[in-house]
């Protein structure tokens, strides 16, 4: 996943970096502030990498589910079939 900085002018999206792929992907366009004069002069090098906190396995090794997790409970048994 990246994230990369453009300028909207209604029309077109105007990247302020380079963007780091070559081929198709799906993208999410979220639109943060108007953009001031200063904004619109603003040149980022390289992309910018999400840190690893917001990536997949953040929670590896501790989330546990116990092994009745699926057993049938106690004071649900008048409504079992």
């Amino acid at each position: 996943m990246y994230a990369i900085k453009a300028i909207y002018d209604g029309t077109n999206f105007k990247p302020l970096q380079p963007i780091p792929v070559k081929e198709d992907y799906e993208v999410v366009i979220t639109f943060v502030d108007p953009v001031t004069k200063d904004a619109a002069k603003i040149q980022i090098d390289g992309p910018l990498k999400l840190p690893r906190s917001t990536g997949r396995g953040l929670l590896k090794g501790k989330v546990w589910m116990s092994d009745d997790f699926n057993a049938p409970l106690e004071e649900m048994k008048e409504w079992a079939w």
